[in-house]
């Protein structure tokens, strides 16, 4: 716990919340600091004044998890200062109360910047949240519309799947994923719905959801045979959005390959 640290952000976070953003008067006598009182963080934060007192003169104990919670929603944290406010205490930030369906506008820049590059960008229960064009090419027309997930693709041929060297291997990927989801996320209504159609509807979804695969993103090589351009060897790479639970992927091709010629034109296409 880097007390002196902590004692410093929530001053600082205190400081740079104004009074009527949380509905209180903004001006007055005996306020003559633009920042909340401890008094009134404490009373959001559902905390006596004196336990708050100590933390911010880094004097208190090491705050547990419902505590550091209180003191987010408090002091109005984003997403990443929650998890900076977790890390300064010495604890990891738990997830939301639900997978996060928005995407930074920063990462869906970086899709558009991608154009020989197909990308999607994928939340904890693999719904496609954003897909820049070549993506769309590679992957079929009816991706996106708020209703493509690859989990119903894989497992219950809900939309365009075109054959791959690596269904067998995404399988496992895509339960692996959904099972820390379901660990994360246990109030989520739409993950449950989800892995009730699956389990309802796949056998084999069962079968490796029982076996318990375990998966680590990061870069594999798969055969896609797609209708227009053929058998394409593509390199999928993921980069991770940690604050968001979310995943970036990549498809790329080998630089001078007959995959890489067929991504260009594709891409024109697209375009």
């Amino acid at each position: 716990m880097a007390r002196q640290e902590l004692a410093h952000y929530l001053r600082d976070r205190r400081a740079a919340l104004r009074p009527h953003e949380i509905g209180l008067a903004a001006t007055g006598t005996d306020r003559r600091t633009p920042g909340l009182r401890r008094e009134e963080v404490a009373e959001l934060a559902h905390m006596s004044v004196d336990y708050y007192t100590r933390l911010e003169q880094a004097r208190g104990p090491r705050p547990s998890a419902r505590i550091l919670d209180a003191l987010a929603r408090a002091l109005r944290l984003t997403p990443a200062e929650r998890s900076h406010l977790f890390r300064l205490a010495g604890s990891s930030a738990p997830p939301g109360i639900s997978a996060v369906r928005q995407v930074r506008p920063h990462v869906a820049r970086m899709l558009e910047r991608l154009p020989e590059t197909g990308a999607i960008v994928t939340d904890a229960t693999y719904d496609v949240l954003t897909w820049n064009p070549l993506a769309r090419a590679l992957l079929g027309t009816d991706l996106g519309g708020g209703t493509t997930n690859l989990a119903r693709r894989r497992f219950l041929g809900q939309g365009r799947m075109y054959e791959s060297s690596s269904a067998e291997e995404f399988g496992h990927i895509v339960v692996a994923r959904l099972r820390r989801a379901a660990d994360r996320y246990p109030h989520d209504p739409q993950l449950a719905g989800l892995l009730a159609e699956l389990h309802a509807g796949s056998e084999e979804f069962r079968q490796i959801w029982e076996a318990r695969p375990v998966h680590a993103p990061g870069h594999r090589t798969k055969t896609l045979d797609h209708p227009e351009a053929g058998a394409l060897r593509l390199h999928c790479d993921v980069l991770l959005v940690p604050e968001d639970d979310q995943e970036v992927v990549l498809m790329t091709a080998d630089p001078g390959s007959p995959a890489e010629r067929a991504l260009r034109g594709l891409a024109t296409q697209a375009t």
